[in-house]
């Protein structure tokens, strides 16, 4: 509940646009994924998980490295280059 509100209050600020779409990760016990948002439209540009298979990533810190750097991978591709960061009330520290 207390990430929840934290969260929250971060969305308040941080919106996606489509020239600096948000940078959305989620933190679970035992994985991480990470979407890059553009909150105009409501959709989803690209995405990166550790459940992925062709990753092979887990969800400490290493498989956070690897999941970043296909999310980058990816976004280069779709040809974005900025992003606004959301750590979705998550400690900005350790695998966010």
């Amino acid at each position: 509940d207390l990430r929840v509100a934290r969260h929250a209050r971060i969305r308040k600020r941080v919106t996606g646009t489509p020239e600096r779409p948000r940078l959305a990760v989620y933190r679970s016990l035992n994985h991480i994924s990470a979407q890059i948002i553009d909150d105009t439209k409501g959709i989803t540009l690209v995405s990166a998980s550790s459940l992925e298979k062709d990753l092979k990533a887990s969800g400490n810190a290493e498989g956070a490295k690897l999941v970043g750097k296909a999310l980058a991978e990816r976004a280069k591709s779709a040809g974005v280059d900025k992003v606004v960061f959301d750590r979705g009330g998550f400690q900005y520290h350790g695998r966010v």
